[in-house]
């Protein structure tokens, strides 16, 4: 796989299945879309400083931990249904669900444990300059990678009824929606929808 596709990859799992446990979610300002990205970070590593050497002595407990995550600031539904395309108008509901969970399974599954390495001297988030009645915003970080070198991260936000909510990660211009998109389509395309999300269910399970 194209390196910086994985890396696209594991930084949106990083922010879609890592950042919102129930226990953080009250910790979370979400007045605003960089508020929203920024205590979201510090709730995370909050938990991860308080229990990293338990979690990689046991990196099956980073998962259980996703397991219990709620998204309450990502908007799963939507960026599935990005993610999926026109694959998604012809879905029934049943398929829609059962892609949802797991399409974001299979990134715990996957990418779970890179949470236990995140520090907080790996990530600055920017100022956002947006106007406050906006309905959408990037929200742009920088990453450090182990070789010290940084890495652009930008969050894609949109205003909903429950107030802001991420549904995409964009890293050095590659979008994680249009990357799963490109190939889900594809397989969609070759095997059928049923395929893809028995696929997914199948790594999950993993």
């Amino acid at each position: 796989m194209n390196p910086m596709r994985n890396l696209v990859r594991m930084m949106a799992a990083m922010f879609c299945i890592g950042l919102f446990s129930q226990s953080m979610a009250a910790e979370v300002d979400a007045s605003s879309p960089e508020q929203l990205i920024s205590s979201a970070a510090r709730a995370m590593l909050s938990d991860l400083d308080a229990k990293r050497v338990e979690y990689r002595r046991d990196p099956a407990k980073v998962r259980q931990l996703v397991d219990r995550v709620l998204l309450p600031h990502f908007d799963t539904e939507y960026a599935a249904r990005l993610v999926l395309g026109r694959h998604w108008n012809s879905a029934t509901a049943e398929q829609r669900k059962r892609f949802v969970n797991g399409f974001y399974q299979s990134l715990l599954r996957s990418y779970g444990s890179a949470l236990v390495d995140f520090t907080a001297d790996r990530l600055k988030v920017l100022p956002w300059r947006g106007e406050a009645g906006a309905t959408n915003a990037t929200v742009r970080t920088q990453v450090r990678k182990n070789d010290g070198t940084t890495v652009a991260v930008n969050y894609s936000l949109r205003r909903t009824e429950q107030g802001w909510k991420a549904w995409d990660v964009i890293i050095e211009g590659i979008s994680y929606v249009r990357s799963f998109r490109d190939d889900f389509g594809a397989e969609v395309d070759r095997n059928g929808l049923d395929s893809l999300i028995k696929r997914l269910e199948t790594q999950a399970a993993g």
